[in-house]
């Protein structure tokens, strides 16, 4: 049940304020790019944070969201099923995991294994025969540090092309284009450089595949800066963590 008290009223003018700084802060990198027409899709990452806050975001507007545990996502998409909105799965996804993500979401962001792309494309097959489902988008993750993806996940960019065409040849997905986390404690902007540029490799093979997501709270300005199509924004719009309990 939707909190229409002093407290809910509160929290959705906290949401709406928090928000407004942001898309402040995208318009004015995309100034700053020389893309002012060209605005990336804001993510809204509401890992761990109630389906209700979900649902204030939506009334102010949003309408993609992402989640990076299958679990959360799932319950909270059955539960804001009425809300219209556009599932994101950013986090690591086992294989094992993919029948059940292809009930809620329209995009996987973290596709980095031939065996992920067999997993969803079987399960998209699946759901495309019982519901008619769109095909599901599919983010190529890359990994721009060099362990070649071994704590954050993510292929090695010499792999990108061999998974571009698993997913092109699976009629139940859609190379939608790349995605990457930017590697910590490093500035930003060379990552994201480099994701560019695998990004204009992909491009050149799959011409449809413009899709770059990078860019989050801390980042947004140096993703947007080299062309990232999507942002996945969690902290600066939603807060810290709620506490358990």
């Amino acid at each position: 049940m939707t909190d229409t008290g002093a407290a809910g009223d509160a929290r959705t003018r906290e949401l709406k304020a928090r928000l407004e700084a942001v898309r402040r802060r995208i318009t004015a990198a995309a100034v700053s790019a020389g893309r002012e027409g060209n605005l990336p899709t804001l993510i809204v990452v509401t890992k761990f944070h109630p389906a209700e806050d979900i649902r204030r975001l939506a009334a102010l507007g949003i309408t993609d969201v992402g989640e990076n545990r299958d679990q959360e996502a799932a319950a909270k998409a059955e539960q804001l099923a009425e809300c219209g909105l556009a599932w994101h799965f950013v986090g690591q996804l086992q294989t094992k995991k993919a029948k059940s993500v292809l009930r809620y979401a329209a995009a996987v962001h973290s596709v980095d294994r031939p065996q992920l792309v067999d997993a969803l494309a079987k399960a998209a097959e699946a759901e495309q025969h019982t519901t008619g489902r769109a095909p599901l988008e599919c983010f190529i993750q890359v990994s721009l540090e060099d362990d070649a993806g071994a704590h954050r996940g993510g292929a090695a960019p010499d792999d990108v092309g061999m998974l571009a065409e698993r997913i092109a040849a699976a009629g139940s997905l859609n190379l939608a284009g790349v995605m990457a986390v930017a590697p910590l404690g490093a500035p930003p902007g060379p990552a994201f450089e480099r994701l560019a540029a695998v990004s204009a490799g992909l491009v050149a093979e799959h011409p449809a595949a413009t899709a770059i997501s990078a860019g989050m709270s801390q980042d947004l300005e140096a993703a947007i800066l080299f062309g990232a199509t999507h942002l996945r924004i969690g902290s600066d719009i939603l807060g810290s963590r709620p506490a358990v309990g």
